[in-house]
């Protein structure tokens, strides 16, 4: 994650500054790409999955990212490849330690969980990962098995960026912030009295800006941590420190500085091997209103140190999978809500209201009821959400609207802090559908002090009642890009407003554009509205 500091370098980065490869080819260097052999072109998830944590467990690869204000949170995937991931779960359905969580005197929007760690350590595994919001403090949860669940461990003091480490003599500790290590209890349940409490000497004349994200290793006896950096007035880059000893001193190697396709630079991640002894590197881009998305590289060991990238130190546009292709699993899906519960893609706008939504009143629907009198859709209760997907991807909703209430808002959004929706309004006897874009502000505690509209179309629904909502998304270099259409019969499409340019903003949602379906009141609760599918569709073109 970055600190407010930054966030004056993000316009200079985007125009493409290159940076030097860290190292000239040396080592042991593996193949792009083969003929004949399968292939995968980065980003290898061309999707929001920021803060990544990846280890191995047998045959399987485990990964985590953060999703902040989004409930169920801290995802969990598997792989068998490294390319096609499965998701498996999450660690919670709701957080409670705040009523911000509830949307109530504020909300979490670009706070709740982020940088997950997960660990395997004698037949468990476990998560840990500290909300940023107050109060702050660390979560660690485990299972046996992460198909079957997770259950909440303990809770202790807040760690930033965390890596949780288990050494070989028993001891645990914790890697976080700008170089803390902090020792916990061997059964992880508090910090360690007398334990290992200090700061590692990792700051240096050139680290004068950003440094965290912290994933932490031991290899061949020595101990690894790496870190982000972005100095100032310089370029992000991903560090490597190593050590004998795990309190230092460390010693230090930038093992990644590249901007790839053009996007700006590829930082914050972690080292993975195969059950073969190869080595790749997982790190996440900066891809603007998509979000951070990941990618994939070799990793080669020289001299000690971990090098990512290419024999000239670039993430490789394109590269031959790992191991053996597993099947292909997708990340955002279909849905006619015919099977009388949610599907795991789905995630919602902060905590859920159960008693406001329902996919068994009207078989084949989901019902979406407001339950609470709001202003805008950044505060709407029960706004439902999925990725986009790059490089194009259009969504659909088919939606009966006939039993809005008056006053009454409810759409499909390009959701985020600057948002696209198509919207339907009730306003007495009049139904009409509109094409806006919204940009929200929000006070220190994150409530919503005032939202700017600007409609860019409207239409009167007349006596219709069900509508189609379609909005097509283009993330290619230089476009984020989103166009709207509506529908009344699902077949014939016309196009609403002007195409609105998607962003990604650091200080606000922290998270790339999501698919959003909203439902809110701001008059009396009471309406409902009944999605009747939602239906995807990705576009692998690049032209």
């Amino acid at each position: 994650m970055r600190k407010t500091g930054i966030f004056k370098f993000w316009w200079a980065l985007s125009l493409g500054l290159a940076c030097m490869p860290s190292v000239n080819a040396e080592g042991q260097s593996q193949p792009q790409a083969k003929a004949g052999m399968a292939t995968f072109t980065n980003p290898v998830l061309w999707a929001d999955l920021p803060d990544p944590d990846v280890i191995r467990v047998g045959d399987y690869f485990y990964m985590m990212s953060t999703t902040m204000h989004l409930m169920p949170g801290a995802p969990v995937m598997r792989s068998r490849d490294l390319v096609n991931w499965e998701l498996t779960g999450y660690l919670f359905n709701k957080l409670n330690e705040t009523p911000k969580y509830d949307m109530e005197d504020g909300t979490v929007y670009g706070r709740g969980q982020w940088a997950t760690s997960i660990r395997y350590h004698d037949g468990k595994f476990y998560a840990l990962f500290s909300p940023n919001d107050v109060p702050y403090r660390s979560f660690i949860f485990t299972t046996d098995d992460p198909m079957k669940g997770w259950t909440l461990h303990s809770r202790m003091q807040h760690f930033h960026d965390a890596s949780l480490f288990f050494d070989d003599d028993g001891r645990v500790y914790v890697f976080s912030g700008t170089g803390q290590l902090t020792e916990l209890e061997p059964d992880l349940s508090a910090v360690k009295k007398g334990g290992v409490d200090t700061t590692l000497a990792v700051r240096d004349a050139e680290e004068t800006g950003l440094l965290e994200g912290s994933r932490a290793l031991k290899y061949n006896g020595k101990y690894y941590l790496l870190m982000i950096s972005w100095p100032n007035g310089g370029k992000r880059r991903q560090l490597c420190y190593r050590a004998d000893k795990i309190t230092g001193p460390y010693e230090k190697k930038v093992i990644l500085c590249d901007n790839y396709a053009g996007f700006p630079y590829v930082g914050q991640g972690t080292i993975v091997d195969d059950a073969q002894g190869n080595w790749y590197g997982w790190i996440f881009q900066d891809r603007g209103a998509i979000g951070r998305v990941p990618t994939l590289s070799p990793c080669r060991w020289v001299d000690g140190w971990p090098i990512i990238g290419d024999a000239e130190g670039h993430v490789p546009t394109t590269m031959t999978l790992p191991l053996k292709a597993d099947k292909k699993m997708p990340l955002v899906v279909d849905d006619e809500f015919s099977k009388g519960k949610m599907k795991l893609q789905w995630q919602w706008n902060h905590n859920p209201v159960d008693e406001a939504y329902s996919l068994t009143e009207r078989k084949g629907y989901l019902r979406l009821k407001t339950n609470k009198v709001v202003q805008s859709v950044f505060e709407a209760r029960n706004t439902l959400t999925q990725r986009m997907e790059g490089p194009k991807c259009s969504g659909v909703v088919a939606m009966d609207v006939s039993r809005m209430a008056d006053g009454d808002r409810a759409g499909f959004s390009a959701f985020n802090d600057h948002a696209g929706l198509l919207e339907v309004a009730r306003d007495g006897e009049a139904f009409t559908l509109s094409m806006k874009v919204e940009d929200v502000r929000f006070d220190r505690d994150k409530r919503v002090t005032g939202v700017e509209s600007k409609v860019g179309g409207t239409v009167d629904l007349g006596k219709a009642r069900k509508v189609y909502l379609r909005i097509d998304a283009d993330f290619r270099l230089g476009q984020d890009l989103a166009t709207f259409f509506y529908s009344l019969d699902g077949k014939d499409w016309t196009p609403l407003g002007e195409a609105v340019k998607m962003r990604f903003d650091f200080r606000k949602f922290f998270m790339g554009t999501k698919f959003g379906i909203f439902n809110y009141a701001t008059k009396a609760a009471g309406g409902y509205v009944d999605v009747d599918y939602f239906r995807y569709e990705k576009n692998e073109s690049n032209s």
